[in-house]
């Protein structure tokens, strides 16, 4: 891979006049982008490429979206301005010849539990309409009906008029059982026979409460009277007692009022409460769960389910797969057709109205692939390829003319034969009048552009420049004179397919695999290798990956890591090890599950959710650099501790920021914005912890250091150089320590995640690594820097397992496994299996099922 030299030459800057009406950006300096002059061509396919952490979205989205974001916030009332949230300071001179924009960035969240595919693509909302304005009613319910129909929230299983009031639409109820609080009644309460209770100082309370009532804490649960059992799990009393706790001889001893709340009332009231999942899932683990009586599984409220659309009562129809849902509604359209408008009453009319509206999404949803989803389908099974072209189709219902949509790298998660819908979908965009501004690092959909922004030359500080703006033929020509690593990857040939077979010769094989489309599927995943899972997006690989090994190898395996580990100094850590949310799943044999004794599984979920999360905090070299500012003389002679120098404790921090170095500053009439703290001046910490200098250097200055300046400043540090050089050997070298995580993009979490794990160092022999699409959001560049430390786990005898879209890794890697040939009911059949030379053959075959070993013999000259 040729990458950008040191010296760049003047950028290439096309006439506007050649190219029609032109966006002309000047001065733009957000974030990294060193006040650079733009001009890009409207009504075009514009791609904006660079590596990541160039820049590239700071120019397309901070910039050119949001001037267009605030010239719309100056358009509106003071009063609406300040409901509007999200309005970013574009910190740009001037922006002519802008159109209206809109947005589609990368969701790093699926939504809520009750988040679905219909709420996701808006479809739903035309479908609760179409059930409340042209549903056929049982007779004599109109004339009860206030307004002669039932209203569109009564079509919805999340509101109070639509959802059954005994399970709140989620079609199941849980219910605490005495035998699902106390799975062994042969313990006594004091040796933990009430398992539902909650752990640490809330649980201690219960039982201390329990024993100044005067309960047995001593005796097995099953001798206790079943009067007194009763009481303690069910009752609806709520005594307060004075308690007077029995400690360790070094904790304290004061007493207390403490309120009595049953065992059921306890768990009741968290699942009801809490906002958390691993809390959800815990409560729900010692509750009953039942399909729900009233409603009978279907979720709403009787009434609601009375009313019928095309003979389909709601729950019915938003069962039906989107390919189903487009036949129904389609037949509806040619019914209406095939009556004189004459005859019309108003039902009619408002049906035509609403099937316009949502026709046209469900046609999109179905050309993109979708058409095994069901609207009723939770968002958070869907794969991120599904969940990224279910909103794109939702866009194709706008029908705007002369707007630019900025659109985030919509390949991601998605197959390359499914690109190429992708691809004719911003086609469509162009047609209809508009220009699309595309940020991307799929090659195949850069090289149909018509026109490049590259920023770079490389990423962070050694970013922000204007690399070239002009038409893709130019771009790729004057590659080697640019050195821009976009232009290299876009002339670069296909890697040879690895054709040797490799790893230990041995092999977890999993026989008769039952899980979603899985029907009695056999697989087998070689050891010792890098092994690569394809298939079009929603085909089961996830079911097969993250689902049924990981399951799998975490009960063989001695220590499970979850993506988001972190060290005891980050604040938003949220751990998955050792989870105990089931899966659905049937396995009939397994064999070689047993030489695992590590299962690390990385995800694409983000590191943290505040600006107190760094980098520097979740890699863990944060604490060894605490210890080194503890252990000098200043500190010790000041009587200073590591916990000193965290800005998350009272001792350390800036007590105006709280130690996030920035406050939140309230406009009345505008969003809220944040400002650097004028108190550290976005220092994070008290002046006196500020004063203690290791190596001439603050803690505030450590955290400032980028990771290229950190190796030179950590160099006779060993520990914390170790977690150094594995962030820059992934490419992260430009990010500083103390950068938050908010600030980070997917591509560059999921790294810092793949070199936190990384810097252990040992037992990878018995290593399983489990990665989701771990080149989303990366530039070719740095995808041949995560391959190299793939390799390096491999090369020390680990198992490497990854879902796989980018097929130059796919090309490399030692083991394919194909999933399909569909996706939903039409997938979940292993199609392909063996290196990807011999996958690639199978493709030659003409009865081949495989798109993924197809393309594969494409790119390699085989067809």
């Amino acid at each position: 891979m040729t990458h950008a030299t040191s010296e760049f030459p003047t950028p290439h800057a096309a006439a506007g006049a050649d190219h029609g009406p032109m966006i002309q950006v000047r001065d733009a300096h957000l974030h990294n982008l060193k006040h650079i002059d733009v001009d890009l061509p409207r009504d075009t396919l514009v791609a904006v490429t660079g590596v990541s952490g160039s820049g590239k979205s700071s120019l397309a989205f901070g910039t050119i979206h949001g001037e267009a974001q605030r010239r719309y916030l100056e358009s509106v009332s003071p009063f609406a301005r300040r409901l509007i949230g999200g309005a970013v300071n574009p910190r740009v001179g001037s922006v002519t010849g802008l159109p209206p924009t809109v947005a589609l960035q990368q969701s790093t969240t699926l939504g809520g539990a009750r988040s679905s595919v219909g709420t996701i693509s808006n479809i739903s909302n035309s479908i609760r309409l179409l059930f409340s304005r042209s549903g056929s009613y049982p007779a004599g319910m109109r004339e009860r009906l206030e307004y002669g129909r039932l209203d569109s929230d009564a079509f919805s299983p999340n509101t109070t008029a639509g959802m059954c009031p005994e399970c709140q639409g989620t079609r199941t109820v849980h219910r605490p059982t005495e035998e699902s609080m106390v799975p062994d009644p042969s313990l006594s309460i004091w040796d933990g026979a009430i398992a539902a209770w909650p752990g640490a100082w809330l649980g201690k309370n219960f039982r201390d409460i329990l024993g100044t009532l005067g309960y047995p804490l001593g005796v097995p649960w099953r001798d206790i009277p079943q009067e007194d059992r009763n009481w303690i799990l069910f009752t609806d009393e709520q005594p307060v007692v004075t308690v007077h706790p029995v400690r360790d001889e070094n904790a304290m001893q004061g007493s207390y009022k403490g309120k009595w709340r049953s065992v059921a009332a306890y768990l009741t009231d968290s699942l009801a409460e809490t906002e958390s999942d691993k809390t959800r899932r815990r409560v729900l683990s010692f509750m009953h769960s039942s399909t729900c009586p009233t409603c009978q599984g279907r979720g709403f409220q009787p009434d609601t389910l009375q009313v019928t659309y095309a003979g389909y009562p709601i729950d019915e129809f938003n069962d039906l797969a989107l390919k189903d849902v487009l036949a129904v509604l389609e037949d509806r359209l040619q019914h209406l057709a095939g009556i004189a408008k004459q005859q019309w009453n108003e039902h009619d009319e408002a049906e035509e109205l609403l099937l316009d509206q949502v026709l046209p999404t469900v046609r999109a949803a179905i050309e993109l692939g979708l058409g095994h989803l069901s609207l009723s389908r939770p968002a958070r099974s869907l794969s991120a390829g599904e969940n990224q072209r279910l909103r794109l189709a939702s866009q194709l219902n706008s029908n705007l003319f002369g707007t630019v949509y900025v659109l985030d790298e919509p390949s991601a998660g998605l197959h390359v034969v499914e690109r190429k819908a992708v691809s004719e979908l911003l086609q469509r965009f162009i047609a209809s009048g508009n220009s699309v501004l595309l940020v991307e690092h799929d090659m195949s959909l850069v090289a149909g552009c018509d026109w490049i922004v590259d920023i770079g030359p490389r990423a962070g500080e050694r970013g922000g420049e204007l690399v070239f703006s002009g038409p893709t033929e130019q771009f790729r020509a004057k590659a080697e004179q640019l050195g821009s690593p976009t232009a290299a990857a876009l002339n670069e040939d296909f890697p040879e397919l690895t054709d040797t077979p490799a790893g230990t010769g041995e092999s977890i094989s999993l026989t008769g695999v039952y899980a979603r489309a899985f029907d009695g599927a056999d697989v087998d995943f070689p050891l010792g290798t890098l092994t690569a899972v394809t298939g079009v997006s929603g085909s089961g690989k996830s079911t097969l990956v993250i689902g049924v090994l990981a399951d799998v190898a975490s009960r063989s395996a001695r220590q499970v890591i979850g993506a988001e580990e972190t060290s005891d100094e980050d604040p938003d850590a949220d751990s998955t090890a050792g989870s105990d949310d089931s899966r659905d799943f049937r396995v009939d044999s397994l064999a070689g599950v047993d030489k695992i004794r590590r299962l690390v599984h990385i995800t694409q979920k983000p590191i943290g959710r505040t600006v107190r999360s760094t980098v520097a905090t979740y890699t863990g070299l944060f604490d060894h650099v605490r210890r080194l500012f503890a252990n000098t003389p200043e500190a010790k002679r000041r009587g200073m501790s590591v916990s000193d120098f965290s800005y998350n404790t009272k001792k350390g921090r800036c007590p105006e920021c709280d130690g996030a170095g920035s406050i939140e500053v309230e406009l009345v009439f505008l969003p809220g914005t944040y400002t650097t703290c004028p108190a550290c001046h976005g220092k994070r910490y008290k002046q006196e912890i500020l004063e203690v200098q290791w190596n001439g250097r603050s803690i505030a200055d450590i955290l400032a250091l980028t990771v290229d300046e950190a190796l030179g400043v950590f160099a006779d540090e060993p520990r914390i150089l170790r977690s150094v050089e594995f962030l820059h050997a992934l490419g992260l070298g430009y990010l500083r320590l103390g950068q938050g995580s908010p600030e980070l993009s997917g591509g560059e979490a999921q790294r810092i995640k793949l070199a936190s794990e990384m810097q252990r160092g040992s037992g990878r022999k018995h290593s399983l690594y489990l990665l989701d699409e771990p080149t989303t959001g990366l530039h070719p560049a740095d995808v041949d820097l995560l391959l190299t430390q793939l390799r390096r786990l491999v090369d020390d005898g680990a198992t490497v397992v990854v879902i796989e879209h980018d097929l130059r890794v796919v090309a490399q890697a030692d083991h394919v496994i194909d999933v399909g040939p569909g996706a939903g009911d039409e997938g979940g059949q292993i199609l392909a299996t063996g290196t990807p030379a011999a996958v690639a053959q199978q493709g030659t075959h003409p009865d081949s099922r495989s798109v993924t070993a197809q393309v594969l013999a494409e790119r390699a000259g085989l067809i």
